[in-house]
Parts: structure tokens; C-alpha cells; sequence
């Protein structure tokens, strides 16, 4: 069992925790990730660690709150347990010394970015960081990002942050003042990503994207997570998950992902509906039970 030490939610549906997982904080890289899984009813599910502490044997993951077993973590509290976490998974992130470089954040991909940009500024690079959400209530791991990046911008949906506008339109305004960008790193929403990867395409500019697709296993054996890059089938969960984006097959993976979204809905209202159902005191227990 891995004890969650703390809890605290960035914002609506997205929470912190950290857990006691010393032997995957031990061998924690930027760019892996652990396999989940709440109880013995729950399913598997990947999440990226944001942060680890090898010396007090912790990781740091950050989730949002869209499925069934997203939901059931929500409802963790400090003291309770999981019942797996496997990990380190997937390869290290590729770090280069680029001299600048772009870290583009989006949504809760911004949780993914925040271990890349630490070790992309570790490697000396100039480090900007640009970081997108629907609105300002949504923006995360603001004042750690900022502590690391030698720029940062903040581009929101709705305008009532920051810029008003796309990532996409973040990078092209840094880039018309610093043209001499050789690396991006882009995570976040599938539509975003590729966004970013066919901006950099034509000016050449290096990109890698981190790929979500469907994991069950995250160990290469089930194929699930499978994604097209440069014309050949890849793995995400040991092939990546980073890839060049500008080779990432990005219409198949998001028709991928959405093969089993009515019964991803339908699962998640049945959830909900067996939570009003139930007392506060036995919500997480016997709703996910049934």
C-alpha cells in the first residue's frame, strides 16, 4: 500500500497528492510516469510524476477529475492508501542544451511540463515557459514555474488572464522577438499539441509532445496504447512517451481515443449517480464497490 501523505486541490477538478513510493522516487526521471490503481475494484490508469523526493521517498502526481477513477482519487484524503503504484514507466524524457528553449504547458499538461522544464533549465538552457487554460481559475503551478523560467507567459480562452488567446499564439509572438528557439516541448490537449507541432514544422524547430493515448498495462505487452509515428506503430508506454511531433500521426490518435468515450461517459454518471446515493462517510468505499 502507498500511503498518501498530503492533498490539495490546484483547482476545479484538478488535486495534488503526494504519496510514499520510495523505490519509484528513487528512480525517477522527467518524463516517467506510474500506473495507478485506488483499490481492487479500480481500474489501472497512467498519470505523469510531477515531482519526487528520493531522500524522503516521495512522488508527486497531479490529476483531473474526468472519468470514474479520476473521481475516486479525488475523493482520497491524506492518511488513506493506494493499492499500486507502478513506476518509474515509459523513457526519460530526451533533454539537450538547446541554449532557448520553449516548454508549452496546457490544462493539467502543465504538471507534465513543470519535471521537463526543471531539468531542461538544469541543463542550461534559457528557459520560457508558456502555459494556456480555458480561464485563470484553471492556471496551475504558477508560482513554480515562474521560479524556474527565465520568461513566462500566461495565455487564457476567455482572456481574464494573461493574453487572450491560443499557446500557439504565445510562441509565435516570443519567436518574431527571439527567432534563435531551437527546442519546443508541447503537453497538453491532443488538439493543442498538434497545434504547436505543425507551427514549428515549417521554421524547423525541434518539438517533442508527450502522447496519452488509451494504457492499460504500460509494460509494452497489451498494445493499447499503440500510435503512429514517422509511418511506424510505436508503444507510448516504452516507445515514449515523448515523440518528434512533427512525426506523430495526431487525426488517428485522437480518433483512438475517442473509441470508448460513451462508455467512459456512461461509467462516470453511473459513478456519480451511486455517490448521491451514499453517505460522506462511505462515499469512495462502497460506491466504488458496486
Amino acid at each position: 500500500m502507498f500511503e498518501i501523505l498530503s492533498k490539495e486541490n490546484l483547482a476545479q477538478s484538478v488535486t495534488k497528492f503526494v504519496v510514499h513510493a520510495p523505490y519509484v522516487a528513487r528512480k525517477h526521471k522527467a518524463g516517467n510516469f506510474v500506473i495507478i490503481r485506488v483499490n481492487d475494484h479500480g481500474e489501472r490508469i497512467p498519470l505523469t510524476i510531477c515531482d519526487s523526493d528520493a531522500e524522503a521517498g516521495t512522488i508527486t502526481i497531479i490529476a483531473q477529475t474526468i472519468g470514474k477513477t479520476t473521481k475516486l482519487l479525488s475523493l482520497q484524503n491524506a492518511g488513506d492508501s493506494l493499492l499500486d503504484v507502478a513506476g518509474p514507466l515509459g523513457n526519460p524524457t530526451p533533454i539537450h542544451n538547446f541554449g532557448t528553449v520553449v516548454c508549452i504547458g496546457g490544462g493539467v499538461g502543465t504538471a507534465e511540463v513543470f519535471p521537463i522544464a526543471t531539468a531542461l533549465k538544469n541543463a542550461g538552457n534559457k528557459l520560457v515557459t508558456i502555459v494556456g487554460a480555458r480561464t485563470k481559475d484553471l492556471v496551475i503551478l504558477e508560482k513554480e514555474l515562474r521560479g524556474i523560467s527565465d520568461e513566462y507567459f500566461i495565455t487564457t480562452d476567455d482572456g481574464s488572464y494573461g493574453m487572450k488567446g491560443l499557446v500557439t499564439n504565445a510562441l509565435d509572438n516570443y519567436l518574431k522577438k527571439d527567432p534563435n528557439v531551437k527546442g519546443v516541448y508541447a503537453i497538453g490537449p491532443i488538439i493543442m499539441m498538434k497545434a504547436v507541432s505543425d507551427f514549428t514544422k515549417p521554421l524547423g524547430i525541434s518539438t517533442y509532445v508527450s502522447l496519452n493515448p488509451i494504457m492499460m498495462d504500460g509494460t509494452g505487452m497489451c498494445g493499447a496504447c499503440r500510435v503512429s509515428v514517422g509511418g511506424e506503430t510505436k508503444f507510448a508506454c516504452v516507445d515514449g512517451p515523448e515523440f518528434d511531433g512533427h512525426k506523430v500521426d495526431f487525426e488517428e490518435l485522437m480518433t483512438r481515443n475517442r473509441s470508448y468515450m460513451d462508455l467512459e461517459k456512461a461509467s462516470f454518471d453511473r459513478f456519480n449517480e451511486e455517490l448521491e446515493g451514499h453517505s460522506c462517510g462511505s462515499v469512495a468505499k462502497e460506491a466504488a464497490n458496486a
